[in-house]
C-alpha cells in the first residue's frame, strides 16, 4: 500500500513537472530537477502539511506560481513551508498569506514602508519593544511572518472571521475598500488554489 502511494506521489510530481514548465528542455530539466528535489526534501519536512503528498503538490504548485518573484528554488521553498507553517499554526489560509505578502512587499524580505513598516509582511517595528524583543530583526523571515499571521489571526477573530474587515484592520484602512481589494485580488487572480 505504501510502495502504491509513493509510485502515486512520484508520478504526480512527475506529471505536474512535465506540464508546468515553459523552458526549452534541457534547462528545464536541469531545473526540474532541481526543484524536484528541493520539494521532496522539503515534503519530508514539512510538518505543517497532512501527509507528503499534500506537501509536494502545494509546494510545487505555489513554487511555480511564485518562481517570477522568488527565482532560486531553495529560496523560494524553504519561503513557502514557512508560510504555510506559520499561516496553519494560527489557522489561516496560506494562499491568503501569499496574496498579502504580494500586496505589502512583493515578496522582498527587505522592504520597508513610506510608514516604517519592515519585511514580507510588512510589520511595525514599535511591536518588538511592545513584546519586550527588542533585539529580534523584522527582515528574518520566521520572526516576519510569525508576527504577521498572528497579527491577522488576532483581526480575523476580532471581526469574526470577516476577512474584509480584518485585512482594514491589518493595514489600518479599516472600512475602505482599495487595501482589502488588492489583496483580494492577488488572491483571486495568482494565489487560489485551484
Amino acid at each position: 500500500m505504501l510502495h502504491h502511494r509513493l509510485t502515486l506521489m512520484t508520478l504526480c510530481l512527475a506529471l505536474l513537472l512535465v506540464t508546468t514548465t515553459s523552458r526549452a528542455a534541457d534547462s528545464a530539466r536541469e531545473v526540474d530537477e532541481e526543484l524536484r528535489a528541493l520539494l521532496l526534501e522539503a515534503a519530508n519536512d514539512a510538518d505543517s502539511f497532512v501527509d507528503q503528498f499534500d506537501a509536494q503538490v502545494w509546494l510545487l504548485d505555489m513554487s511555480t506560481r511564485l518562481e517570477k518573484k522568488v527565482p532560486d528554488p531553495k529560496t523560494r521553498i524553504d519561503l513557502l513551508k514557512q508560510i504555510h507553517y506559520e499561516a496553519t499554526r494560527v489557522n489561516v489560509k496560506p494562499e491568503i498569506i501569499l496574496a498579502i505578502i504580494e500586496v505589502e512587499s512583493n515578496f522582498n524580505p527587505y522592504a520597508i514602508s513610506r510608514a516604517g513598516a519592515h519585511g514580507l509582511m510588512q510589520i511595525m517595528p514599535f511591536w518588538l519593544k511592545e513584546i519586550g524583543r527588542p533585539g529580534d530583526s523584522l527582515f528574518d523571515v520566521k520572526t516576519n511572518l510569525r508576527f504577521g499571521c498572528t497579527i491577522l489571526k488576532f483581526y480575523l477573530d476580532k471581526e469574526k472571521g470577516n476577512l474584509f474587515r480584518a485585512l482594514g484592520r491589518y493595514n489600518g484602512s479599516l472600512g475602505k475598500w482599495k487595501y482589502p481589494g488588492r489583496v483580494y485580488n492577488a488572491f483571486n487572480t495568482r494565489w487560489q488554489p485551484q
